[in-house]
């Protein structure tokens, strides 16, 4: 086993890190604000927004996220919006992901027992400042099982942005191995894949004991 050449091929694919940690951290940060929005629009009183909120979770749930990706890299140039590849990554993965945490995020707010808002009201508080302070607070505990499998699912599909060339994790092993014709490249990828998750999966077990939430 040529062991120089492991550390070296570790050491060159570490340089794809930027690039999916980036996206990672980027698509979370816009993802699940967005997310909210959207589930505050589904279940509001207003049809528009319901069946604006509801078209657009449809639509981005319903289709690939590579097709979304491809789309809006190779597709809107055709209307004139132009995005790098980067920047395409980060609107497609949000947009995207945003549909997947709104439907999360409505079914832990319509799980709140309908008391809280009861309580909310007789204490003068508004809707914005029911759902601020009382309803979103108590939701957030108890959509963190759910939004922890997105998120891990997020880490792995960050490998689908070689489409559009860039040099992800994922990327830099594929160019290694057809390089070399060497699959070690791929075997580091992927425990690269498995200790990001494993790092996940143990921060969000944490969190749900910490936040644990019991209710009938």
């Amino acid at each position: 086993m040529d062991y120089d050449y492991i550390i070296n091929t570790a050491i060159a694919i570490t340089k794809g890190f930027k690039v999916t940690y980036s996206l990672l951290f980027t698509t979370l940060l816009l993802s699940l604000p967005l997310g909210l929005l959207i589930a505050l629009a589904r279940i509001s009183k207003t049809r528009l927004l319901q069946y604006v909120s509801g078209t657009y979770i449809w639509l981005l749930r319903g289709t690939p996220l590579l097709l979304q990706v491809f789309f809006i890299y190779f597709g809107l140039p055709a209307f004139g919006i132009t995005f790098d590849s980067m920047t395409a990554a980060i609107v497609a993965f949000s947009l995207n992901y945003a549909a997947y945490f709104a439907e999360i995020f409505r079914s832990g707010i319509q799980s709140i027992d309908r008391g809280q808002y009861e309580s909310a009201d007789v204490l003068g508080l508004t809707y914005p400042q029911t759902m601020k302070r009382i309803i979103v607070p108590q939701m957030a505990k108890r959509v963190l099982p759910p939004v922890s499998n997105e998120v891990i699912t997020l880490v792995k599909d960050t490998a689908l942005v070689f489409g559009i060339g860039l040099l992800d994790t994922l990327r830099t092993a594929q160019i290694i191995v057809t390089r070399d014709f060497n699959i070690t490249a791929f075997i580091i990828a992927g425990i690269f894949y498995l200790i990001n998750t494993l790092i996940l999966t143990i921060v969000f077990n944490r969190l749900e004991q910490k936040y644990s939430y019991y209710y009938d």
